[in-house]
């Protein structure tokens, strides 16, 4: 979608946190209905065993999503969702 930029990705063990732009002529449930379409698609054709896994009804992701908007700290996002899945880690040590 021309203007839709993916800014930061962080991976976690079970999901993944994405900084995304998206101009105001998308809606948010319209573009991630996209972006989980097109992945799952990719993945499918990259991945042939997530048949075997996905089998009865060929969904690779979860049907929801959190959002939230960035005002003026943007920055501070960014550094979250490249470094969420290292910060999670290092909770879980500092807890147990």
């Amino acid at each position: 979608m021309p203007g839709v930029t993916i800014e930061a990705i962080g991976f976690d063990h079970d999901h993944l946190h994405m900084l995304i732009t998206i101009p105001p002529k998308y809606s948010i449930a319209n573009v991630m209905g996209r972006l989980k379409s097109q992945l799952a698609s990719r993945m499918r054709k990259f991945f042939p065993w997530l048949a075997k896994v996905y089998w009865e009804e060929n969904i690779v992701w979860s049907p929801g999503y959190f959002v939230s908007s960035v005002g003026l700290d943007e920055e501070t996002i960014s550094r979250y969702v490249e470094h969420q899945g290292q910060q999670d880690e290092g909770q879980l040590r500092h807890n147990l």
